[in-house]
């Protein structure tokens, strides 16, 4: 049975679906004003691996995962860059695209966006207000007025009076307690805007979401996920917002995952520390950033560092390396292995743990190589298995003469003429020579090995 961890109630929870056989799952995406991060990425690969695990259960899977394509950031970064927005945001979600294809990432099955969910919005806001829960505050903007929603806090584990007594909130008059947050914002000169029965103006962050899932999966789903970050205030506002408009329980599950940490902070935009997917696949190969993220349970910290990525890249090498010169054929799978594998991700999709055995799964493939028809069940097993991850699906032969590196001096038509040349120093006795080439290829991390009848192969450290 697969558990999953809910954070709603801090324990794990055996996965119940609201309707049998099948699954809806929303996650908030990115805000689509700069390129994608490693944090960013993170999420991505976390939840696309959620996803093809609930696939591979045999659900029938819904996965929904916003653009959130108008925010303040958005139009400060348009105005800096003296742009239209539309053309910056179509730029950063394309670019995202990118990234996640890089990566390996499946697309979702729905991907809307909050400026074409405007209409769904509004709606939305008029039921709070009919309901109680909203009000035009004397600026002209909505806000949501958080003591009336009796549960406010029960995700975040924060209290109302707590919050008020202790957490530092910027004094507005407009507003009718501190806390109370915006639902629509009245437009300054200038700015995009649209149509409402408040004036002219633009949503609030968090009722973009409820508006969206809600669309998309109904009042009430399985499972929203998201970055630890977002458990206060974004998705406290979202239940609060969305279970006031309907009256009914908004999610089952909540999943967040852990932060990606460099010297012991998170990483964030904000903060400056960040690095891009596109800087990182300068140096390591797309499957090495994906390993590396999988590499920790989904929940834990991930430390970011070269280091960090270069085991990822060792490891990647030494599957590969199980999987080289074995026939891919369509044979059964090691029945053992796979248990093995699911009760790792059965027990809230601990990739560690499901990683370690498939690095068992590569260790006995070594020893078995001998034997064609076990060699070729274990290598097919490794093969499914990392399939279910997003991983291992490359050409071993091609993804060990690439190394880890996407970024490397030495070309494969320049390898391969020193080999030969090497081959021909051997053959005239210049064991100098042929010592000095393969010396000269290790220094720039090409690795040569020898075997019987004069042949060398090679791979990149």
């Amino acid at each position: 049975m697969l558990k999953i961890y809910n954070t709603l109630t801090r324990k794990k929870e055996t996965f119940i679906p609201k309707v049998a056989g099948k699954v809806g799952m929303y996650v908030c995406g990115m805000t689509v004003y700069d390129y994608c991060h490693i944090g960013h990425a993170r999420v991505m690969v976390v939840f696309d691996t959620v996803a093809r695990y609930f696939r591979y259960l045999d659900y029938e899977l819904t996965y929904v995962r916003n653009v959130t394509d108008i925010d303040d950031k958005i139009i400060q970064r348009a105005l800096e860059n003296g742009e239209e927005f539309t053309g910056l945001t179509q730029r950063f979600i394309d670019a995202m695209h990118e990234d996640e294809r890089s990566l390996a990432i499946l697309p979702p099955d729905s991907e809307p966006k909050a400026t074409e969910s405007i209409a769904d919005i509004i709606i939305l806001i008029e039921k709070l207000i009919i309901n109680g829960f909203a009000y035009v505050g004397s600026n002209g903007d909505v806000f949501y007025a958080v003591n009336k929603f009796k549960n406010y806090g029960q995700l975040s584990r924060k209290k109302l009076d707590e919050l008020q007594a202790g957490e530092r909130v910027n004094v507005d008059e407009a507003k009718n307690n501190p806390l109370d947050f915006v639902l629509w914002k009245m437009s300054k000169s200038g700015e995009p805007s649209w149509k409402s029965p408040w004036g002219q103006g633009r949503p609030g962050w968090h009722i973009e979401c409820s508006a969206m899932s809600t669309c998309c999966l109904g009042n009430h789903f399985d499972i929203h996920g998201g970055g630890m970050d977002l458990q206060f205030p974004h998705h406290e506002n979202e239940i609060a917002q969305s279970e006031g408009a309907t009256g009914e329980k908004f999610v089952n599950l909540w999943m967040h995952n852990g932060f990606v940490r460099v010297d012991d902070e998170k990483m964030s935009k904000s903060l400056g520390n960040f690095f891009t997917v596109r800087e990182v696949l300068k140096q390591y190969r797309p499957e090495v950033i994906r390993f590396f993220i999988l590499s920790s349970h989904y929940r834990s910290p991930l430390n970011y560092s070269d280091a960090q990525l270069d085991d990822a890249q060792t490891a990647l090498t030494r599957f590969y390396t199980a999987l080289r010169g074995i026939k891919m054929s369509d044979v059964a799978i090691d029945n053992d292995y796979k248990v093995r594998f699911d009760t790792a991700m059965n027990d809230d999709f601990n990739t560690s743990i499901a990683v370690s055995v498939l690095f068992d799964l590569a260790k006995e493939l070594n020893k078995v190589k001998a034997n064609i028809e076990q060699a070729e069940l274990l290598a097919a097993t490794l093969r499914y298995l990392g399939s279910i991850l997003g991983i291992l699906q490359d050409n071993p032969d091609e993804f060990l003469k690439g190394g880890g590196s996407s970024n490397y001096t030495l070309s494969i038509e320049k390898i391969e003429t020193l080999i030969k040349n090497r081959i021909k120093a051997k053959q005239n006795k210049d064991w100098a020579m042929a010592d000095k080439i393969r010396d000269d290829l290790k220094s720039q991390g090409i690795i040569l090995e020898d075997a019987a009848g004069n042949t060398t192969t090679w791979r990149r450290e």
